[in-house]
């Protein structure tokens, strides 16, 4: 069992959603709460609809490696854009072979945003995110945490790009003990949490995700 979710939360951490390009380094996220637009993921499905070329519409799904194939303009990487970013970047395309083009871009499909929660809570394992949610209320969905947790030192993964992942170290207890909701943290589509057994010596803000599935292993 414990190997079997070690496989998962590798795996989730390689395919995390994220809202930036591979070779962007945004600014730290973990401290603010932010309400960014939904970004393409593979296995997305979009409608391609042009206004005065509906001959050439169609439904493409975003491919592994972060591609869609157009009837005009053929092979383009779509993964991380917003809608807008991808009707911006068909037109581009489309613009080789038509003469002002206007085109409408559809989200017909998509992958459902999920959060991790593993450590010592009762149900570790990936959870729909149907609604913004917290730190603390991530780990109470996941049945809430075991006798052995160590929720001074809660800790939250969050996938910055292809290689790294930010580290943010919470303290629970006393947002337990006290209801202070200022060391809580509203997550984010893809983080992961979590709920260490042992006191946890030292951390880095920014760890690669090879690292944080070794960090991982020895403690599930």
């Amino acid at each position: 069992m414990k190997r079997r979710l070690f496989l998962v939360l590798t795996l989730c951490l390689i395919a995390l959603p994220v809202g930036v390009r591979a070779q962007d380094l945004r600014p730290p996220r973990l401290t603010t709460v932010t309400q960014d637009r939904y970004r393409l993921q593979p296995g997305d499905v979009l409608e391609v609809q042009y206004r005065y070329s509906p001959e050439f519409n169609q439904t493409v799904t975003v491919q592994p490696d972060g591609y869609i194939t157009l009837e005009i303009g053929g092979d383009l990487k779509v993964a991380g854009f917003t809608i807008e970013e991808t009707r911006q970047a068909i037109l581009r395309q489309a613009t080789k072979r038509l003469q002002d083009p206007v085109a409408t871009i559809v989200l017909k499909e998509f992958q459902k945003p999920y959060f991790v929660v593993a450590g010592e809570v009762t149900t570790p394992g990936k959870i729909e995110m149907r609604e913004r949610v917290t730190a603390i209320q991530a780990i109470m969905l996941a049945g809430g945490m075991k006798e052995t947790a160590k929720s001074s030192q809660v800790v939250v993964f969050r996938k910055i790009n292809s290689d790294m992942a930010e580290v943010k170290l919470l303290n629970l207890k006393s947002v337990r003990r006290t209801s202070d909701l200022e060391n809580d943290l509203t997550l984010q589509a893809g983080d992961m949490v979590f709920v260490p057994r042992d006191r946890i010596s030292k951390i880095e803000r920014f760890m690669k995700l090879a690292s944080v599935a070794a960090f991982m292993a020895p403690r599930l």
